[in-house]
């Protein structure tokens, strides 16, 4: 299994952004689970330091197809600034500076040291609630969320930031998953339903979604936004070695839920069999499916 380079060493997150500050935001609350069901030292196999590569490689996995979606929703440097929401390690801020280095990037986190990762991109960053975003009113022109909501017991409150921050006409983008559909790989081992049923169970039990896509649509139009639009995309194994799927379909993702009690050992092992299967078959087939959905801040 190929290891996905490491992130740069963390330094301190700075506090710069192009934006207007506001005052009355309150700090982040401390007091209860950071980043609702996202726990990133509890994610993966290999605590933080597994959770920064996992993120870098699903980045460099699909973000390709991200950025030609955003591409066609108008995102260029003159249609900024961006404000990306939940932007962890900066996995993909680093990727939209490097695409579009003219383009104006805040990259807003919870969790200070997960986003102390992101230090040295040339984005503002701002240690902050996404439900209370120290930005001032239609700051901004586009609205950028991946992978974000899924985690959220109720995602009302970042949608309406996002709605305040966003200047009229501006657009909000929101990558997210739907475990039912989440792609398609062969061969398929059906024994491992019950093994990623475990999986979104853990997830819901903790106040995530992992089938939140379906409801994205209605949730932006619900917010307030107009000009809803979903946007499907797909990566496959034609397109990327099959290795570079690992973070999605590899045993490591269980690992935690291993440790936890949630899966057996034997469950486990299984997980881990199908895919040392999968990988040594030169005919295996794997797509994966993520869905994009956009909206527009009325005018």
């Amino acid at each position: 299994m190929t290891t996905p380079p490491s992130p740069p060493a963390p330094a301190g997150p700075t506090r710069t952004t192009p934006f207007r500050a506001r005052s009355d935001a309150p700090p982040p609350s401390r007091t209860g689970p950071v980043g609702g069901s996202y726990d990133p030292s509890a994610t993966t196999a290999g605590g933080l330091g597994g959770e920064l590569a996992r993120l870098e490689a699903q980045a460099a996995l699909s973000f390709d197809a991200e950025l030609r979606i955003l591409r066609e929703l108008g995102l260029a440097a003159q249609a900024g600034p961006l404000v990306e929401i939940g932007a962890g390690s900066g996995a993909v801020t680093r990727r939209l500076r490097t695409a579009l280095p003219d383009l104006a990037v805040t990259a807003v986190d919870i969790d200070e040291d997960l986003l102390a990762h992101a230090a040295g991109c040339g984005a503002g960053l701002v240690v902050a609630d996404g439900a209370a975003l120290p930005l001032a009113d239609s700051s901004a022109g586009y609205v950028l969320l991946r992978y974000v909501l899924q985690h959220l017991t109720d995602p009302g409150p970042v949608l309406a930031e996002a709605l305040r921050v966003l200047r009229p006409g501006g657009r909000i983008v929101v990558t997210e998953v739907d475990a039912s559909c989440w792609g398609v790989a062969d061969p398929a081992f059906p024994e491992l339903a019950a093994v990623h049923g475990k999986l979104a169970q853990a997830q819901a039990s903790a106040g995530g979604d992992r089938t939140i896509a379906r409801r994205l649509t209605r949730l932006l139009r619900a917010a307030g936004f107009e000009d809803v639009a979903m946007r499907p995309f797909a990566t496959t194994n034609d397109d990327r070695p099959t290795e570079d799927f690992a973070p999605h379909l590899g045993p490591g993702r269980l690992q935690p839920l291993l440790a936890a009690g949630v899966l057996t050992l034997r469950e486990f092992a299984l997980a881990a069999d199908c895919w040392n299967r999968f990988r040594a078959d030169p005919d295996a087939h794997v797509m994966l499916l993520g869905f994009t959905a956009a909206g527009t801040a009325p005018r």
